[in-house]
């Protein structure tokens, strides 16, 4: 379709006053979301929250409709299949060691690869789903790291599984972009903040199952066979998303792109041209989470063997009771950003977690560290809990794959040496004593100085950034609108600008239409196929 591209530029820049002038500020309730970092936001966490917004029920906010619970089952379980995978290997560092015969640092750059290729599947899965769909890149990333997780038990060598788990590192990446756009589309808006808890307490159920798949595995078959069975869900994930359905919000941006002139490159410069800022911060921010729950569990069952001296019965335990207290911290916290907002959340999390890192490390009993390890969960997945709704909603239009997706993957890539650091420092740091004529490293000096560290930097950027909570996904009115006036000035021409401008300004429906508009057009267009 041909269409005078100044008349349609005209009119939005009228509509987009015409907002200004209406609603004034009135740009958070919609959603709207600038660029974070101005300092001048920093007080809206220190206001009394609206008293008018009390919290619901959350019973109330758990009750989804058949197609909403069904998309959201598979969203989740499709997490929580990659982070049962992703555990197996900090689970069994001890015993791939043993086998390779190489320290577990070695082991652990395992973890870091998979860890630094995550972008490349955000990037790849979050640009066909944006595009194409969510339910087909859904199935094939699940059914090829599948595939990948069953050749990682046939391992020879170090240098054999560390290739595995680098290929495995990029279908990973995928999956959270695109069971996240699923999941936010799908929920209603009020629903979103204890479901987004939900949804990436995944990860906790994730490693809670690969613990007692350890535990029951391990001792009597070896670690080898903890990977083939841990394909067991992954089979079911895939049969479960091939009667997905595409959700509304995404069927509505697909009929947008295919109505845009623009090339997707342009969209996607335009897009990085205008929220560079938001792009920077929401990148640091993964960093520092990602830093945070990769600090706090990856290597803990290795401190709890190597330096204690636990059995790997107990570490499994400690595992088991640190991701209940994740479990408990994501929904909960997920459930109260609704009232007191994403980033106020995310700040006290960070507040409280710093405050118990000494029960987390410093005892000698058993017992007080499964006290330390449930209450540091509490917070770090509390903190996380918030995380799938916060990036949905900042992100621009058009890229609610991708955006999440990659800034997620992208903290991931600088976070990706948080277990080897541990474990290397740890190594080259041991205790003063020595255990049967061996050095012990002490690993409870570095998680301590280093997870301590990474709390004040969340905590920063928690105060510093923006959020957009409540934002509308839904395209329709902003569709309709944009679609009216492109039929409009194809059919009107150049000649009509002041008066097509005028009339639709002053009538109802351009006033119904402004702030919608003046959304999309603050988003960037949708991305044209």
């Amino acid at each position: 379709m041909s269409v005078n591209e100044d008349v349609l530029e005209h009119h939005v820049h009228q509509l987009d006053e015409k907002v200004d002038r209406v609603e004034g500020q009135a740009a958070a309730p919609t959603g709207r979301c600038k660029s974070p970092g101005m300092l001048s936001h920093i007080w809206e966490l220190f206001e009394r929250p609206d008293p008018n917004s009390k919290p619901k029920n959350p019973l109330t906010l758990l009750k989804l409709s058949p197609c909403q619970a069904y998309t959201f089952s598979v969203a989740f379980l499709g997490w929580m299949v990659d982070a049962i995978d992703y555990f197996c290997v900090s689970m069994s560092t001890t015993e791939l060691a043993d086998t390779f015969g190489v320290e577990p640092s070695r082991i652990t750059s395992a973890l870091t690869v998979t860890l630094m290729l995550r972008p490349v599947g955000a990037l790849a899965f979050g640009i066909i789903a944006d595009r194409y769909g969510r339910r087909i890149p859904l199935m094939v990333n699940l059914f090829l790291f599948t595939m990948v997780e069953l050749a990682s038990g046939f391992a020879q060598n170090l240098s054999m599984f560390v290739g595995l788990r680098a290929v495995y590192g990029i279908l990973m990446g995928g999956e959270w972009g695109l069971g996240n756009s699923l999941a936010m589309e799908a929920l209603p808006v009020e629903s979103r903040g204890i479901f987004s808890g939900i949804l990436q307490e995944g990860y906790a159920v994730g490693n809670l199952i690969a613990a007692m798949l350890y535990y029951a595995v391990v001792p009597t078959l070896g670690w080898r066979a903890l990977y083939w069975i841990s394909i067991i869900p992954a089979v079911v994930t895939i049969a479960l998303a091939f009667f997905l359905h595409e959700t509304n919000a995404w069927k509505q941006a697909r009929q947008a792109q295919r109505a845009s002139a623009k090339p997707y490159y342009q969209i996607v410069l335009n897009m990085l041209k205008e929220h560079w800022l938001r792009c920077i911060h929401a990148i640091l921010l993964m960093a520092a989470m990602n830093f945070l729950s990769h600090g706090s569990q990856d290597l803990y069952p290795t401190f709890l063997k190597k330096q204690h001296g636990f059995s790997p019965k107990q570490a499994t335990i400690g595992t088991v009771v640190g991701n209940i207290g994740a479990i408990v911290g994501g929904t909960f916290f997920g459930y109260i950003s609704e009232y007191l907002g994403r980033r106020r959340t995310i700040a006290i999390c960070a507040i409280c977690g710093a405050c118990f890192v000494p029960l987390w490390i410093l005892p000698s009993k058993f017992s007080l560290l499964l006290v330390g390890a449930f209450c540091m969960q509490v917070f770090v997945q509390g903190a996380w809990g918030v995380i799938p709704v916060f990036l949905s909603e900042i992100s621009p239009e058009g890229f609610r794959a991708t955006f999440p997706g990659l800034a997620y993957q992208l903290g991931n890539l600088i976070s990706a040496s948080a277990s080897q650091i541990e474990a290397t420092m740890g190594e080259k740091n041991p205790l003063p004593e020595l255990r049967d004529g061996d050095k012990v490293p002490d690993y409870a000096r570095v998680q301590g100085i280093l997870i301590g560290a990474i709390y004040c930097c969340v905590l920063i950027l928690a105060v510093v950034g923006r959020e957009a909570k409540g934002k509308s996904f839904a395209l329709d009115d902003r569709t309709d609108a944009i679609s009216d006036e492109v039929h409009k000035h194809a059919a009107m021409g150049s000649g009509a600008r002041d008066s097509s401008a005028k009339g639709s300004i002053d009538s109802e429906s351009g006033k119904q239409a402004a702030l919608p508009l003046a959304s999309a057009r603050s988003s960037q267009n949708i991305p044209a196929v």
